[in-house]
């Protein structure tokens, strides 16, 4: 809670039962965002959940990397889908059939049943309308079959969440990177490798946090640094090895056998040693949690870029007035428990995948292109449309106030989808990655979990991780017939020509591990989104951060951070 709001109340999350705090300000926002018709405004109430269940429930309705082979259910083709073949009670189409002009969403319209709930209904008619097999831009990605939520891919394979880039492997939430495998959050990168939150970088591996470095290895929270290794927290550096200064000669040799020397201990030890800022913030004001940049009056947000006046949201660029609510991008405003949106959208309430040009949304799903729809699934350039059935202005804006009178009774308004309509198993989805539990746990809040497992391809063998030589140099091209067996989980995982060739030009081994562990190592580097209450190891003043009081490392605040001599 920021300083100048006022306290209201006090709430139990009827899901965990913990506690949290309504405000002022919180107040405010859900006035503004209330719909009305004909003068009268239906106001929205304070959350029921805290803002983590209300997350974790949003994000039981987002599978970005589980992808499976099954036949088109119009063509009967095969084609990739991020729906397993065991949901038998979807209609799924391949991209050619879904976005053609052979069938219309109108045709599965339904009229408003008062004598239901809303939820019931809203299922019901998604079980009818077709879905498309990805969510990705139709035609806008090339030669990049395996990849999901993204826009403008070339040549890439298994990369999820965002847009423009050409030959990248592995890969989540990069923006503008190329030549790139195995990153994470990355902004214009190319000839990169096991890096996270990095911007402006070229040849940068196993690096975190850092920015406009090249030929480097092993950073975290650098930048302008070229020809580093194992380095934090340095600045316009050349010919660093352990945060002092070597000759080219020496820079060479310990490159040269980098994977070979690999001293984890002493890398740890001396990171733990170097001081962290408390929370990664740059050029905002007032806003809190991490990873922050260019915004304003932004609290309890994470990974946001040029923000104004937000609460409870991840993974967003470019909005303003927008509380709890994931993954949203240029030009978004007035938008309140919505999951993933793109271009221009605007007074978007309860619901998830809005496409460009798209405003005033109630409780609908995957719409293209819309205004003044509730309760519509898979529409497209369409207007005042209920249950997808089309209606006129005057005849939809006399119908939906009976609809939220109407939920109002039954207690469905001003609350999200319930997770057990997600057409997702909790276990492929972004919740577990962020909210982990197990299947006798989920069941009990009615999340759905399958065991479901797709055949694994024919390989003339499986190696076990082990027995593959470090020396790159020393792999076979016949690699790309066989599987490897994860050092972790013991599952096979097979080698592209393309990573193959990846490794080779950059010298690196090949990986131990199955591409999803690799991911969740990556994941598991970050600090968990949550805020904990600590003292400034320097100046001892109360801060915020990402690093818990029983944590290792160092932490200063901003200012002591900003006045500390980076070169130890």
């Amino acid at each position: 809670m920021f300083q100048d709001e006022k306290l209201i109340e006090i709430k139990t999350c009827k899901q965990c039962n913990s506690s949290f705090e309504i405000t002022d300000r919180d107040l405010e926002f859900y006035e503004k965002v209330s719909p009305s018709f004909w003068g009268k405004k239906y106001n929205i109430s304070s959350p029921t959940l805290c803002p983590d269940c209300r997350q974790q429930r949003r994000l039981s309705f987002r599978n970005e990397r589980n992808l499976y082979k099954r036949k088109c259910d119009s063509c009967s083709l095969e084609c990739i889908s991020m729906y397993s073949q065991d949901k038998k009670d979807y209609k799924i189409y391949c991209q050619d059939c879904w976005w053609n002009d052979n069938w219309d969403p109108l045709e599965y319209w339904k009229d408003f049943n008062f004598e239901k709930g809303f939820f019931e209904q809203f299922w019901n008619l998604t079980k009818e309308v077709p879905k498309v097999c990805l969510t990705n831009t139709y035609k806008a990605n090339e030669n990049s079959q395996y990849v999901n939520y993204i826009i403008n891919a070339k040549n890439s394979y298994l990369c999820f969440w965002w847009w423009v880039i050409e030959n990248v492997y592995y890969s989540n939430f990069s923006l503008r990177c190329n030549d790139c495998l195995d990153i994470y959050s990355c902004d214009n990168c190319e000839n990169c490798y096991e890096s996270s939150n990095c911007r402006n970088c070229y040849k940068t591996f196993y690096s975190a946090n850092s920015n406009n470095c090249e030929n480097c290895y092993f950073l975290e929270n650098c930048e302008w640094c070229s020809h580093c290794i194992w380095c934090k927290n340095i600045s316009n550096k050349k010919y660093y090895v352990f945060n002092k200064q070597v000759d080219k000669e020496e820079f060479e040799s310990i490159l040269s056998n980098i994977y070979y020397n690999l001293n984890t201990t002493k890398i740890n030890n001396l990171f733990q040693k170097i001081p962290t800022k408390n929370c990664i913030i740059f050029n905002s004001q007032n806003c809190v949690w991490n990873l922050i940049s260019d915004s304003k009056d932004c609290y309890n947000v994470f990974n946001v870029k040029e923000t104004e006046n937000a609460k409870n949201a991840t993974d967003i660029i470019i909005w303003q007035d927008i509380y709890d609510t994931n993954y949203v991008w240029l030009n978004a405003s007035k938008i309140y428990e919505v999951m993933n949106t793109s271009i221009n959208v605007s007074n978007l309430l309860f619901s998830m995948i809005l496409r460009d040009n798209t405003y005033n949304i109630l409780y609908s799903s995957d719409i293209h292109g819309c205004s003044n729809c509730f309760w519509c699934i898979w529409l497209r350039n369409k207007s005042y449309c209920i249950l997808n059935k089309q209606y006129t202005k005057e005849e939809y804006e006399i119908l939906v106030p009976k609809i939220i009178e109407h939920m109002m009774e039954t207690w469905e308004w001003w609350e999200f989808f319930p997770s057990s309509i997600s057409p997702f198993w909790y276990n492929e989805t972004v919740a577990q990655e962020y909210f982990p539990i197990s299947r006798d746990k989920a069941l009990p809040y009615l999340y759905n979990w399958s065991t479901y497992e797709p055949p694994f391809p024919h390989v003339d063998k499986i190696i076990p991780s082990n027995k593959l030589p470090k020396d790159i140099t020393k792999i076979p091209d016949d690699i790309l017939n066989r599987a490897i067996e994860c050092e972790i989980t013991k599952k096979p995982f097979r080698i592209i020509k393309q990573e193959l060739e990846f490794y080779r030009k950059h010298n690196i081994p090949i990986p131990k591990r199955h591409p999803d562990q690799r991911h969740l190592d990556r994941m598991n580097l970050r600090n968990p989104r949550k805020l904990f209450d600590r003292k400034c190891d320097k100046c001892g003043k109360d801060i915020k951060t990402t690093y818990s009081p029983d944590r290792k490392e160092i932490v200063y605040c901003e200012e002591c951070y900003n006045t500390l001599l980076l070169c130890f």
